[in-house]
């Protein structure tokens, strides 16, 4: 039977950069990877078979706007000299509350958008950085 109070609140998540840096204004991350299928068909059935084939990462962190230290390590892209941004990230969940700490690590992490500009007057600014990655390993497990 699930014991409600050891479900994992999102309010202990945080985000971390390649070097470790809590980046505090991060209020959520989501990160994905697609396994990309190839139909099989197999005899005597009507079924189709699915062997994996690919996998993409994929995912976006939200938070407030509070200094533009990511749009100018993503804006290298838009020099013809520079090389693109790429990055480590890592997730991490740590509600004392529930079963245990999970931390995920995203590897050769790149940008696809650079959110330049926006703003709403009578709002705080918030920001929405895309990315891809390849590459990702759980460096903790919850505990059972």
């Amino acid at each position: 039977m699930l014991d409600p109070t050891k479900t994992i609140d999102g309010s202990f998540g945080k985000l971390l950069d390649a070097d470790g840096n809590w980046l505090t204004n991060v209020t959520g991350v989501t990160a994905n990877i697609a396994i990309g299928m190839e139909e099989i068909p197999v005899s005597g059935t009507r079924w189709l078979g699915h062997k994996p084939t690919t996998l993409k990462g994929s995912g976006a962190a939200n938070g407030f706007l509070v200094t533009t230290n990511f749009i100018e390590k993503i804006m290298a892209i838009a020099n013809d000299r520079s090389v693109p941004f790429f990055t480590e990230l890592i997730v991490v969940l740590d509600d004392p509350a529930a079963h245990g700490a999970y931390r995920a690590r995203l590897k050769n992490v790149t940008f696809d958008n650079i959110p330049l500009a926006g703003y709403e007057h009578g709002t705080t600014v918030k920001q929405e950085l895309t990315f891809v990655f390849s590459g990702a390993e759980l460096l903790d497990k919850i505990n059972a």
